[in-house]
């Protein structure tokens, strides 16, 4: 029953964002909102909006493990899971949309966040903390996205993407609607499930959130991603990761907080967030100096993304005394 709850979970979960991105868009062109503005806000937030509800949900069931695990697991899995399959079918030679400031911007944020972690637990004080640097970040981002005509033509073409037919609005509203529903129960099923596996197993929440819930809530910027690739636009994975990456640290991680103070795990704090960090400083290079990344860059992400999983399915304390 319980890998039906999580099977069930992460499908209703998938569906709910995607009708909630969906219905908000087509909601926002009836209101007559301009589409950078619901590029910057309703799509952002909503493609990330599984790791948000997960979270939340984990959080106010009293699984913070699985909360925090999920949150950090997800920032791995975008850098070595998304962009490596995304540069393994397809080279990302040109990405003018990159900036070295958004490289500077998510090194910072992710400093600011693995500083809090090793203090031992994420209080109320570090959830505000993070949510003041996300906002300062948001409306850092919309006014460089108003004043560059590139970013703003990338963001205009994005919501086109999600538009489609136009929808009357009882119909974009039941969306919205469904969407949340959607979003809310798959949640509900996937935590449930997920902790029962946990308790099956043996193994901690933390891990649980650290692999399984963090390659179920990346589905989406994987699809996408891929997906851009294809149509030969595999530089969009790049800004996928980025923008997911700081919305969940700051985001996410500002919203948990908020709600109840969340213990750090000494797995996490002693080994998962230092690979959270160096997964980051990955994308350095590539931000700040426009480093092309082939074939060989995007498969031998996948290797260390495949390690990780190894390293949690066996045991991080186990795999390091041996190594020791």
């Amino acid at each position: 029953m319980m890998y039906i709850q999580v099977a069930a979970g992460f499908i209703i979960l998938v569906a709910g964002a995607e009708f909630l991105v969906r219905g908000a868009v087509n909601l926002a062109d009836r209101l007559g909102i301009p589409p950078i503005v619901v590029g910057m806000t309703v799509v952002a937030i909503g493609t990330s909006a599984p790791e948000l509800v997960v979270s939340l949900k984990a959080t106010i069931a009293g699984a913070s493990g699985l909360a925090l695990g999920n949150l950090v697991g997800s920032n791995i899995a975008n850098v070595l899971l998304i962009l490596g399959a995304t540069c393994a079918l397809k080279p990302i030679v040109d990405h003018p949309g990159s900036t070295a400031m958004d490289g500077y911007v998510l090194f910072g944020g992710s400093v600011i966040f693995a500083g809090l972690c090793l203090v031992g637990e994420l209080s109320l004080l570090a959830g505000l903390v993070l949510l003041v640097a996300f906002f300062g970040f948001l409306g850092a981002t919309y006014w460089r996205d108003t004043h560059d005509p590139e970013a703003a033509a990338e963001l205009v073409e994005e919501v086109e993407d999600l538009r489609g037919d136009p929808k009357p609005l009882p119909m974009s509203f039941g969306f919205v609607v469904g969407g949340l529903v959607g979003l809310i129960y798959g949640a509900d099923l996937l935590v449930q499930g997920g902790t029962e596996i946990a308790r099956e197993f043996g193994v901690s929440e933390e891990v649980i959130g650290l692999t399984l819930f963090a390659l179920g809530t990346s589905l989406p910027e994987l699809a996408a991603s891929l997906v851009a690739a294809f149509r030969g636009h595999p530089a969009v994975a790049i800004g996928n990761v980025v923008g997911s990456n700081l919305f969940n640290i700051l985001g996410v991680g500002g919203v948990i907080a908020s709600v109840a103070t969340i213990p750090v795990a000494s797995q996490i704090a002693n080994f998962d967030i230092w690979v959270m960090l160096t997964s980051t400083l990955v994308l350095m290079p590539i931000l700040v100096f426009g480093w092309r990344v082939w074939r060989s860059v995007g498969f031998a992400l996948l290797v260390a993304y495949a390690g990780y999983v190894w390293i949690q399915a066996t045991g991080v304390e186990k795999v390091l005394a041996s190594i020791g």
